[in-house]
């Protein structure tokens, strides 16, 4: 169309006929027509191939928006790879030697079990067709290099590789081996921030792909090791990384809803980030099989299946067209496997021992793990058991080969200011350097736990996502645009937003004003023009609505078994002396509390809403009701007609 477009051009210039012209005309409203046909087609296909994965979206508007970061001319070459590979290679053996000759590192003694596992696992069951057609259409589909067909490809003809495939993933589980061909990873180096030098080794982030195939078997293990392990409760309580119902959100509910109490005790409450260097690099394969075997209680063909998992992979380094040689991995879980993250919490099962020996609240999200403990006004004596803790944390992690780095380790205070600035004061003389604001998975915390800054930088990045959006809106349908924003701006503004329970309202405001925003981009909707009809027509709660959801929803999942132990044990159902007609069924137990933060404690805020919710909300059978019969009342709140 377009070579027809520009004949019709070079014929108008030529002759300036009015006839030639209308021609001209109407071959270029044609082609521009199609030309964004194409472009919608084109932006729909990304947003709906890649709408389950966020960071692969995160990327691809990013690159349609602003110009990519280049590598370097320099880097595009095999030497280059290998000497990537090298760099890479040799941080891990430096950390794991450095630990080996620090003096703490022959000073601890192994923590064996409390208690013997009756139950063991002793080898992995055969799965059928429909399991396996299951577990492959629900993974990502993202394609490793290695990969004969492309993922997206491979789960399409599915039908006719499934026997094959069926027959591999079972010989695999009852032979107890993993194929060798799929335990080498294609190894991409990404810069960290793209103001950073890019010649600058260092600057770089390995970035691990790993064969489909291997993903498949690894997650028909997956999900039977993990039934084992929930059924046996053999996982630590407090440990919400990787872990059905489980999420960073429901990890810092239970920090949080601690540390309010805790104020409304009039007690200072001490947090302590502790920072790993490269942890899950640096695990030890025989200390990992140990935990296997003796911690969880796998046995025979089963902790061969993972003692061959283990041992015999490598990786290698490939940029562009150029790629390493291959190199050796002698430690460490494989990165960006499914595996990992489970295998690095078995690692860390005895670490939890450390604590309560020294009375020390924790709680663990993959390698990040906080201690917490509470001071009364004027008696520091605790303290004295939190540095004994972390040297303990330190010499432990030393044995099994992590390395706790001390510089990134963070500790902040929370409580009243005055009584802030003296345990501060207090903790700088015990060596541990206070902050008066730290980033804890994701959220940033403050002393007052005001979340302001929190909020500012939500907003911060929000604005910059609806900038891009705004800049494409017009190549998009209506239909993908509303999904671009769920994706970058709605899931910023609810993202552990069961954490803003109580908060002033000029501190919902900005994150309000921020979902007005979207809302009048995905309309095109004049700044003049009321918001309140707007968010109505698209069924959006308002946020404050939204965070009241979120609360009530966390409750129904606890109290029907699904979520964590932690915050089922938050609540305690209300048994009224006598039998009163008119209390109605499922209410909870209000703890009883005296100030702001105790009022906007998790336990305190979600028990008051859930008991003024109506009966039928409460009493719903499935999830699925609750979360429909949630929506139409809160929105029924939100606007009342």
């Amino acid at each position: 169309m377009k070579r027809q477009c520009r004949k019709a051009e070079r014929m108008w210039r030529k002759t300036k006929l009015e006839i030639h012209y209308s021609i001209y005309k109407d071959s270029l409203r044609a082609f521009n027509v199609e030309l964004g046909k194409a472009r919608q087609s084109f932006f729909s296909n990304l947003i709906n191939s890649n709408l389950n994965n966020t960071r692969t979206l995160f990327a691809t508007v990013e690159r349609l928006t602003n110009p990519p970061s280049q590598i370097a001319s320099e880097m595009l070459s095999d030497s280059k790879c290998n000497e990537f590979a090298s760099f890479f290679s040799e941080k891990i053996n430096n950390i794991r030697k450095a630990i080996s000759t620090s003096p703490s590192y022959a000073e601890v003694r192994q923590i064996r079990p409390q208690y013997q596992k009756e139950d063991t696992m002793s080898a992995f069951e055969e799965i059928d067709s429909k399991i396996l057609e299951e577990i492959v259409q629900h993974l990502k589909s993202s394609t490793c290099y290695l990969d004969t067909l492309p993922t997206y490809f491979f789960k399409r003809v599915l039908n006719c590789l499934e026997a094959d495939l069926l027959e591999v993933v079972n010989a695999s589980l009852l032979s107890g081996t993993f194929p060798n061909s799929l335990k080498t990873a294609v190894v991409k180096p990404l810069l960290k921030k793209s103001n950073l030098d890019n010649t600058i080794l260092s600057n770089y982030r390995p970035i691990s792909n790993l064969p489909f195939i291997g993903k498949i078997i690894e997650k028909v293990v997956f999900n039977q090791l993990n039934k084992y392990l929930n059924s046996n409760g053999y996982l630590d309580n407090f440990q919400s990384g990787f872990r059905p119902h489980h999420s960073t959100e429901t990890a810092l509910i239970k920090i949080i809803n601690d540390i309010r109490l805790n104020s409304e005790s009039g007690k200072i409450s001490v947090l302590v980030l502790l920072d790993l260097s490269a942890a899950f690099d640096t695990v030890d394969h025989n200390i990992l099989l140990e935990r296997l075997e003796n911690w969880v209680g796998l046995s025979g063909m089963a902790i061969k299946w993972f003692r061959s998992y283990l041992e015999g992979r490598g990786y290698y380094v490939s940029i562009g067209e150029h790629k390493s040689k291959w190199t050796s991995m002698t430690c460490g879980v494989p990165q960006g496997s499914i595996l990992a993250p489970l295998l690095f919490s078995l690692y860390m099962l005895p670490l939890s021992q450390i604590m309560r020996k020294n009375q020390i609240a924790y709680h663990s999200y993959a390698d990040d793990t906080q201690i917490y403990l509470a001071l009364s006004p004027n008696d520091y004596s605790p303290i004295d058991s939190l540095c004994q803790c972390i040297d303990e944390i330190n010499s432990w992690m030393c044995e099994n080969f992590l390395q706790l780095n001390k510089e990134k380790t963070e500790v902040i205070a929370f409580g009243n200011k005055d009584e802030v600035l003296k345990v501060n004061a207090y903790l700088d003389s015990r060596g541990l350097t206070t902050k008066n604001k730290v980033r804890n998975l994701g959220v940033i915390l403050e002393t007052d736990l005001s979340f302001s800054s929190h909020v500012k930088a939500v907003t911060k990045s929000a604005y910059y996502h609806l900038k891009n959006i705004a800049r494409i809106r017009c190549f998009v349908s209506s239909q993908d645009l509303e999904k671009l924003v769920h994706a970058f701006i709605t899931s910023r503004v609810d993202y552990c937003n069961g954490l803003l329970t109580g908060l002033p309202k000029k501190t919902i405001r900005q994150l309000q004003l921020i979902q007005n925003a979207a809302a009048r981009i995905l309309t095109r909707t004049r700044k003049s023009e009321h918001i309140t009809p707007v968010l109505r027509s698209l069924h959006w709660l308002p946020v404050i609505f939204r965070i009241d959801f979120k609360v009530l929803l966390l409750v129904y999942k606890s109290l029907n078994g699904l979520g964590p132990k932690y915050i089922a044990d938050m609540f305690t159902e209300y048994k009224p002396n006598r039998p009163l007609r008119s209390l109605g069924s499922s209410q909870l137990e209000i703890p009883r509390v005296h100030t702001k933060q105790g009022e906007s404690a998790f336990s305190y805020y979600a028990a008051r809403s859930w008991n003024q919710l109506p009966e039928e909300i409460r009493c719903a059978k499935t999830l699925v009701t609750f979360k429909c019969r949630l929506k139409t009342h809160l929105f029924s709140c939100a606007f009342i007609e």
